[in-house]
């Protein structure tokens, strides 16, 4: 594992030394014999632009190591020669990494260009616009957190965990209008994902006993 991302930390300079061999090697012995030099030189460059160092980054958010994950997202010069799907989930922890420094116009910018790119599977379109309503709650934007989180849920969540944070977003939008009976009902089916995350099930608890006090 440790010698696979080291290949794809340093696939750029492998890729040109071995273009490079390559040249020189097609000068001195021949074409035919520099081939496949010159092919697996090709594969490390091309590949490099295309897949990017997403596992990377991807491996440092997981660790917690966010200032590691920004510094490899900050090596990738040409985005949009990524991948599609890749250039997708790059702009997504874009967006991930602005909403921790609560950069949320440069987040809302980043999971729009996530959007646009398509989405790899059904569930990561859910949390696109999981995001982009909660980037829009931060804004104040109540009309469009409503309707991205709507959206995200109807599409599908990827686990219970973020079903349930996008109820409780809900939940509260609803709360703010004091529309008590759709928050109730919200904070109930939030309650029925049994999310484990100790921040939500606080927050659940904690809405739970304003709004037993409310009417509706």
């Amino acid at each position: 594992m440790k010698a696979f991302n080291l290949f794809i930390k340093y696939r750029l300079q492998i890729g040109i030394f071995l273009l490079v061999a390559g040249i020189a090697m097609g000068f001195s012995l021949g074409w035919w014999e520099a081939s496949i030099v010159l092919f697996l030189a090709a594969v490390c460059i091309v590949t490099h632009y295309m897949f990017g160092p997403m596992r990377l980054v991807q491996e440092a958010v997981e660790s917690g190591d966010v200032d590691a994950a920004m510094a490899i997202m900050n090596k990738i010069k040409f985005p949009n020669l990524l991948y599609k799907p890749i250039r997708s989930v790059y702009y997504f922890m874009q967006s991930n990494l602005a909403m921790q420094s609560q950069d949320f116009d440069k987040a809302e910018a980043n999971i729009r260009q996530s959007i646009k790119s398509g989405s790899p599977m059904k569930e990561m379109e859910g949390m696109q616009y999981f995001q982009l309503g909660m980037i829009a709650s931060q804004k104040g934007d109540l009309k469009g957190a409503d309707q991205n989180l709507k959206r995200a849920l109807k599409i599908g969540m990827p686990d219970k965990e973020n079903k349930a944070a996008a109820l409780f977003a809900l939940c509260n939008i609803a709360a703010s209008r004091r529309d008590f009976k759709s928050a109730k009902d919200y904070l109930r089916r939030a309650k029925d994902c049994r999310p484990t995350t100790p921040q939500i099930v606080a927050e659940i608890k904690k809405m739970d006993k304003s709004l037993s006090r409310m009417p509706g």
